[in-house]
């Protein structure tokens, strides 16, 4: 390739000039293409340690003038064939124009304009925009790593880091290739090479730590190995890039998406070395945790970020922090955790300006939004960019967004939803969801507070009334709260801010401010009307998740009043169905309708909808996907929380197998099933404020409380009844309302006591236990838990935890499988892995147009989630097949797919490839003819593939005549039985009409039921089919020891078969010749039939005997054709007298009245003992398995052979 002209002092050491004349030089690296001895291997050495481009272009060409000692690197090349084109375009072009120049400078000048723009027209026409934006160094870089691992063009690389490979003690020097879908590893110390690559879909474990053996190493591990890289420059870098390159790897295993770069994202400047991904994922990552750390929408991304100050007129002073701009929102949060965060949605600012400087509020940013509040920020660096950016962001923001400004304290917000506004009656008749609901402007509980004030009793209606006195208190709590710190999105929030949670929201606010920290609010005020037209099209729709919502939707706090009335269940219903509707991927989960419920108590329909979008989509996140692979993440962060927190009691539950099946429900639920439903909603307060963090603080302190209890446990059970009896007992204090059981109630109200517990008279309850002291507990001992580091140990267990649901799913697929196949476990495990392995590569390195990629459906069950389309059985046929047919192997392997595919979608499931590939392996010799024999006829043979479109219509129309010959026969019978008891009177009418109805039932079960096949059902083969099964059988024993036998055994099959067809069809013309014409092509005796053939008439019709003589005498073959020369001549000889003896006629035309049965074919097939015992023979597939357990280096030898007999035959 054509590269940037650089100067090079020293042009000989390292190189050996093989062509020149007076202005280029091209040159080869010494010890590369021929031999090289000691030198090559130093030269080799050397390039890898120090990254020499030399490694990957060992050709280059210089530019020299006169005689000056600075030469010019304008070109390299990998092969000789590519520096060549390079030489000779410059001899072609360059060289006679540079010669009359007087001046070497001018020369100099001339050539380097002359390259750029060669490049700048290169890179013009390049397909992949992207991948101009990477430097040269990196380009090569990447093509180095294409060569070392044999990775196609789509293969991208991401960043390269220099390490070493620890083989035992002994590090090896080399450099690590992080592409988009494998890591790479490449090192070569005096001629020993070592590579290693690794995909990312098969890590199981990637951490990173030190120790005196492996100091500042990174820890990879599959299921089968381990490895330990070390001796990085930067081992964060290099762990933070790899830890994301494996979360997407999981998220493509979740999802069966492949990764794309995102052109919305900020990629940044550009720099040396680093690739247009890695600015990419950088990008990502850096958004990704914005919208998590400010609780926005998933189409957030992050444009830039700077330091400042910001002024906080209740504290009176300026606080130091950074700010971040999206397309959408300023942000603010203070450098100390927690002290101060904001968050300016930019539909409601109002006013972005400078503000006047001084010395003690440098380059200050005054922001107003529509409720008159106006934020100062100062100590900026770059003003004048910054209030660019939010100008251009302002100008994007579609009007229609900006919702109406609050003017004092904001009303309630369940009266503001986007659905309220007054609308027609005409408009909302026929409307399942519309304003008129009572659950579309207010909650549930609002509803049906009412009617539980009517069932108090006078004592009642007195707690009431404390009752109220405590809300009233909270509510003027927050009122003083909002007018210093602000209401709404814009609102200035505090630690104050997190006490008045902790706290408790008072009922009349917990919807608004739910909505507020969730970040629900925002996506509800701009998406008006969206969740009506969502009920709307989902409503009244079947599938799967719906019939799944209808049975647990009186399932859903079944003992709270506001959901036993259609009123709560149709609002249930409504946001439930809409949900799966707009996420299908997620549809439903069991647990959603516990969350929802408590949702529509708050909140009205609209509001609770898009709270649930918060939780399932960014608060939650594969929580409930049809594996919750979010809670099991969780849990095994809990698990390890309570390794690290609860060392002694971790020890134990392990023993009892008990910590993930109590937390599941806890985190599915947020403790909704699991304590009474009055604390309950306490904990979801802190949870919607704090986020997840909340739940693992109070798990852990459970644990905490109940140690002493759970170390005297013996058994999982008891463990359960210890902590449930625990959780029964978590009180609010400030409620005074009969106390709400939830489900764990229910089902634990009846069970027997725990082993040593006292009789149940004498049994005292536990204390009750103080939600609020519960969570200032997790609060004091576990509130040192942070969030990132919570993400950090999510990424560890997500790796675990979607391997081990693959694994799984091996097994699973695996036992389905046994029953139609003869391979063992094992053998379908590895067999397994390789199907999907060559699934995921059309995922990853396919066209979007893939079928396998197109139709991958994760929801599907695991049997028939990965699929292959004709391509990808291809390479595999070519890896596992004991049939290995040479040049003619594509066309078998296209024949035995179509075969396969039966439901013809152009894919094969894995249970349809072993059922195929078991045969091939492990049937008697008759099913593997059978199969042989089944590929040369359709639908395996296709009319594409065959000589002449007539012969193709001639053999359909032949085949069908046995298959309606056979209906008709038992049609004939069944009309035979029905005459005959119809002709035995009236007492037979009678039975006939006295059947019972599981008479035809029977008829009709065993019409339905597939019966086996036999090799009487397979049909007679043509000539044209024979021809091709002729050809495969000639290609099938190239590799075969008894190579020439085998040749000669076919010859003489194959004229036996000759022979035997034609004396088939001289008394197929004495017996059934006029059947078989079709009556749409039936011609008058003595004329010509579209053969080429006179129809004989009926006086000149041979005798059988006759037929017999006349067809052995016109089947003769040359006895030499299988021995003519020996070896390949033979067989080559024997298939065009194959072909010509008896296939042909004159004119070339095939004989359409020719055929064989299958019995003929396997009877001349026995006749010979090579043949016999070639397919009687017993092989192991694993020997084709370990070959083909890694073809990228396969296709790397391949490659780097041929490149070494190009550089052998060049000159």
């Amino acid at each position: 390739m054509w590269l940037h002209p650089e100067e090079v002092l020293l042009a000989g050491p390292l190189w050996v000039s093989e062509r020149a004349n007076p202005f280029f030089l091209l040159q080869r690296r010494r010890g590369h293409g021929r031999g090289g001895g000691l030198t090559g291997l130093l030269v080799g050495t050397l390039d890898v340690v120090l990254d020499s481009s030399a490694r990957v272009a060992p050709y280059r060409i210089l530019l020299q003038t006169g005689d000056s000692q600075i030469y010019w690197n304008i070109a390299s090349g990998s092969s000789r064939k590519e520096i060549t084109q390079h030489w000779d375009w410059l001899e072609s072009n360059l060289l006679q124009t540079v010669s009359i120049f007087d001046s070497d400078e001018d020369v100099t000048t001339f050539v380097r304009g002359k390259i750029c723009g060669l490049m700048a027209e290169e890179q013009r026409l390049q397909p992949d925009p992207d991948q101009n934006q990477d430097s040269g160094k990196f380009r090569e870089a990447e093509l180095k790593m294409r060569k070392l691992f044999g990775f196609p063009d789509e293969e991208k690389l991401v960043n390269y880091y220099s390490c070493s490979l620890w083989k035992g003690r002994v590090p090896r020097q080399g450099w690590m290739y992080l592409s988009v879908n494998h890591l790479g590893f490449y090192s070569l110390l005096l001629g020993k090479e070592v590579t290693l690559v690794l995909p990312w879909t098969e890590v199981t474990q990637l951490e990173k730590n030190s120790t005196l053996v492996f100091p500042e190493c990174i820890r990879v591990c599959t299921r089968q190995t381990e490895h330990f890289f070390s001796m990085f420059l930067d081992v964060s870098d290099t762990f933070r890039l790899a830890e994301q390159l494996a979360n997407l790897a999981m998220r493509q295993l979740m999802e069966g998406e492949r990764f794309n770069a995102d052109p919305a994202l900020p990629k940044g400047s550009r720099k040396d070395n680093v690739s247009v991904l890695k600015r990419d994922l950088d990008a990502r990552a850096r958004s990704e945790w914005y919208r998590y750390r400010f609780r926005l929408a998933q189409d957030e991304r992050l444009d830039g970020t700077t330091d400042c100050t910001l002024w906080t007129p209740f504290a009176k002073k300026h606080v130091e922090g950074t700010m971040f701009i999206s397309n959408n929102y300023i942000c603010f949060s203070s450098r100390e955790e927690d002290l101060l965060q904001l968050i300016i949605p930019l539909r409601e600012v109002w006013l972005v300006e400078k503000a006047d400087s001084s010395p003690v509020l440098p380059s200050p940013v005054s922001i107003s939004t529509k409720n008159k509040t106006n934020f100062l920020f100062a100590n900026l660096k770059d003003r004048d960019f910054l209030l660019q950016r939010i100008s251009d962001f302002l100008q994007r923001t579609p009007d229609g967004c900006r919702g109406d400004p609050l003017v004092g304290p904001a009303p309630p917000l369940a009266s503001a939803g986007p659905d309220s506004s007054a609308v027609p009656d005409s408009a909302t008749r026929g409307r399942h969801y519309h304003p008129g609901l009572p659950t579309a402007t207010q909650g549930l509980l609002q509803i049906h507070r009412r009617n539980l004030e009517k069932d108090l009793g006078p004592e009642g209606v007195d707690e009431r009334m404390k009752e109220r006195v405590n809300e009233r208190m909270k509510e003027e709590a927050w009122n003083i709260h909002f007018s210093e710190f602000g209401r709404g999105v814009c609102m200035y929030r505090t630690c104050r801010t997190r006490d008045l949670v902790l706290g408790g929201i008072p009922e009349s606010l917990r919807g608004e401010l739910w909505l507020l920290f969730s970040g629900a609010r925002d996506q509800l005020d701009s998406h008006p009307g969206y969740y009506g037209d969502l009920v709307e099209r989902s409503i009244g729709r079947c599938s799967l998740a719906t019939e799944e919502i209808e049975r647990d939707l009186h399932r859903s706090m079944p003992e709270h009043r506001a959901f036993q009335n259609e009123t709560g269940i149709a609002a249930l219903r409504r946001v439930l169905t809409a949900y799966a509707h707009r996420n299908p991927g997620i549809g439903y989960c069991q647990a959603m309708n516990i969350v929802a419920s408590v949702l529509l108590l708050y909140c009205s329909e609209d509001e609770a909808f898009w709270l649930l979008v918060a939780l399932c989509e960014r608060m939650l996140p594969d929580y409930y996907n049809t594996r919750v692979t979010g809670a099991l993440v969780d849990q095994g962060v809990f698990e390890d929380l309570t390794r690290v927190f609860l060392p002694v009691l971790w020890d134990h539950m392990q023993d009892l197998g008990v910590t993930r099946t109590i937390s599941l429900s806890w985190f599915l639920t947020l403790f909704l099933s699991a304590v009474p439903f009055d604390s309950a909603v306490l904990l979801l307060d802190a949870f919607f404020y704090e986020g997840i963090k909340v739940t693992f603080q109070v798990a852990l302190a459970v644990l905490h409380d109940n140690m002493e209890a759970l170390l005297s446990c013996s058994d999982e059970g008891e463990a359960m009844t210890v902590l449930g009896r625990y959780l029964d007992h978590v009180v609010n204090p400030q409620t005074v309302a009969p106390p709400t059981p939830h489900l764990h109630a229910h089902l634990t109200a009846g069970a027997p006591p725990p082993a040593g517990a006292p009789p149940p008279g004498e049994a005292t309850p536990p204390p009750e236990v103080d939600v609020f002291q519960l969570i200032k507990f997790s609060y004091e001992r576990f509130g040192s838990l942070r969030s990132d580091v919570i993400d950090q140990m999510r990424l560890k267990q997500r790796l675990k935890v979607i391997q081990s649901l693959e694994d799984s799913a091996q097994r699973s697929v695996v036992r389905s499988v046994m029953t139609d196949s003869a391979f063992g476990i094992q053998e379908l495990e590895e067999l397994y892995c390789l199907f999907k392995a060559q699934h995921r590569t059309s995922c990853y390195w396919g066209s979007g147009s893939d079928p396998a990629q197109r139709h991958h459906d994760p929801s599907l069950p695991y049997l028939d989630r990965y699929r292959v389309d004709p391509v990808q059985f291809l390479t595999l046929f070519r890896v596992l097949a004991p049939w290995t047919c040479g040049g003619h192997t594509p066309s078998l392997a296209a024949r035995f797919f179509r075969v396969l595919d039966q439901n013809q979608d152009g894919l094969v499931s894995f249970k349809e490839f072993i059922t195929g590939l078991s045969g091939m392996y492990h049937g008697d010799m008759t099913e593997k003819l059978k199969l042989l024999y089944k590929l040369h006829l359709p639908p395996a043979l296709v009319p594409e593939e065959a000589e002449s479109a007539l012969e193709a219509t001639t053999f359909f129309t032949e085949t069908e005549v046995p298959e309606s010959s056979f209906v008709s026969d038992s049609d004939s019978l069944q009309q035979q039985e029905v005459t005959s008891s119809g002709e035995e009177g009236g007492d037979g009418e009678e039975r006939k009409e006295g059947r019972d109805y599981r008479y035809y039932l029977r008829i009709w079960a065993n019409e339905k039921e597939p019966r086996p096949e036999t090799i009487k059902d397979l049909p007679r083969m043509n000539q044209e089919q024979f021809i091709e099964l002729c050809k495969t059988l000639y290609n099938m024993f190239g590799a075969e020891p008894q190579e020439q036998q085998l040749y000669h055994a076919i010859a003489t099959v194959a004229s036996l078969l000759l022979r035997l067809g034609e004396v088939g069809k001289k008394f197929g013309n004495g017996g059934r010749r006029p059947e078989a014409t079709p009556p749409a092509e039936a011609t008058p005796t003595g004329e010509a039939t579209p053969t080429g053939e006179a129809t004989p008439t009926p006086e000149a019709t041979p005798t059988g005997e006759d037929q017999v003589s006349q067809a052995l005498a016109e089947a003769t073959l040359e006895p030499a054709m299988a021995t003519e020369e020996g070896g390949g001549a033979s067989a080559q000889g024997g298939g065009a007298s194959a072909q010509g003896g008896g296939a042909t006629k004159e004119g070339g035309v095939l004989d359409a009245d020719w055929s064989v049965s299958f019995e003929q074919v396997l009877a001349s097939l026995l006749t010979e003992p090579p043949l016999v015992d070639y397919f009687e023979r017993k092989r192991d597939v694993r020997d084709k398995m370990a070959a083909g357990a890694d073809p990228r280096v396969l296709e790397r030898q391949t490659s780097s052979a041929s490149d070494s007999d190009l550089t052998h035959n060049s000159p």
